[in-house]
C-alpha cells in the first residue's frame, strides 16, 4: 500500500493513462479525487475503483477553467481533509500544424488543458500541500516536451511549457517539502487523437512529423505510464525532484 492515508488528485481520470493512474493508485491506498470533463468516461472510472475496494469521488470540470480547478481541489480538502498527490494529466493533442499554419482557436483550447490547467491547479494545491509540510506533483509531459518532432507546434510549446512548470516549481518549493517531476512520455496506445477533428490534421505537418514517429521503438501501455506515477507520487521517490523522467522504450535516445 504505497499511497496509504494519501489524497491523490487526478486530472484526465476518464480514460486513458488517467483512468489506469485512478485504478492503481487506489489499490494501493489512496483515496482518489477524478477529474475528467466527460461525464460519462468519469462514472465508469468511479465505479471500477469502488468495484475493487478502492476509495474515489468524481469531478466532472474543465481544467482550462480556473473557477473548476478551484471546484476540483476544494472537493479534494473537503471530502478527505488533505491533497498530498497531484496528477496533472489531463492533455489534448493539436493538429500537427506547424508555426506558419496554426490557428488562434486551437492554441487557445491547447494551451488551455495542457499549460493553464497545470498551472492553476499546482497554484491551489502548492500551499495547501506546505501547509501539511509536503507533497509531490507529478505532470505528464510528452517526447514533444524534450523534442521537436512529435506534434505540431501548439501541442509541442505546451508540452515545453509543463517542463518549465515543473523545473520551477521543484526549485521553488523544494524547501517546504513540495516536490515536482515530470514524466516525458513517449507512444502510448491512449485515446488522445479524439480530441482532434481528423478534417482540421495539417497534412504536410502530420507527414513530418510521422519521420520522427517512425523511429519510435514501441508503443507503451496506459498502466507503464501510471506505474512510474505511482513511484513519483510515493515516498520511494523523496529525494527526486525536478526530473524529466523518459519512458519511452528507448525512442529519445535517437
Amino acid at each position: 500500500m504505497r499511497l496509504e492515508g494519501k489524497v491523490a488528485v487526478i486530472t484526465g481520470a476518464g480514460s486513458g493513462m488517467g483512468r489506469a493512474m485512478a485504478n492503481l493508485f487506489a489499490a494501493e491506498g489512496a483515496k482518489v479525487v477524478a477529474a475528467e470533463w466527460n461525464e460519462t468516461t468519469l462514472a465508469e472510472v468511479v465505479d471500477e475503483v469502488k468495484a475493487a475496494g478502492g476509495e474515489i469521488v468524481g469531478v466532472q470540470g474543465d481544467v482550462s477553467k480556473a473557477e473548476d480547478c478551484q471546484r476540483i481541489i476544494e472537493t479534494a480538502t473537503e471530502t478527505y481533509g488533505r491533497l498530498d498527490v497531484l496528477c496533472n494529466n489531463a492533455g489534448i493533442m493539436d493538429n500537427f500544424a506547424g508555426v506558419a499554419n496554426f490557428s488562434d482557436e486551437l492554441l487557445t483550447r491547447v494551451f488551455g488543458v495542457n499549460v493553464h490547467g497545470p498551472m492553476y491547479l499546482s497554484r491551489l494545491a502548492v500551499p495547501i500541500m506546505i501547509a501539511q509540510g509536503g507533497g509531490s506533483i507529478v505532470n505528464t509531459a510528452s517526447v514533444a516536451g524534450t523534442h521537436g518532432g512529435a506534434a505540431g507546434v501548439v501541442y509541442t510549446a505546451s508540452k515545453h511549457a509543463c517542463v518549465g512548470l515543473t523545473k520551477n516549481t521543484a526549485w521553488f518549493y523544494t524547501k517546504q517539502g513540495v516536490r515536482c517531476n515530470a514524466i516525458i512520455a513517449g507512444g502510448v496506445e491512449t485515446n488522445i487523437m479524439a480530441s482532434v477533428d481528423p478534417s482540421k490534421i495539417d497534412g504536410a505537418g502530420a507527414q513530418q512529423a510521422g519521420i520522427y514517429g517512425g523511429i519510435i521503438p514501441a508503443m507503451l501501455k496506459a498502466i507503464d505510464i501510471a506505474n512510474l506515477a505511482l513511484f513519483l507520487a510515493s515516498d520511494e521517490s523523496k529525494m527526486i525532484n525536478g526530473a524529466l523522467v523518459s519512458a519511452d522504450a528507448g525512442w529519445s535516445a535517437a
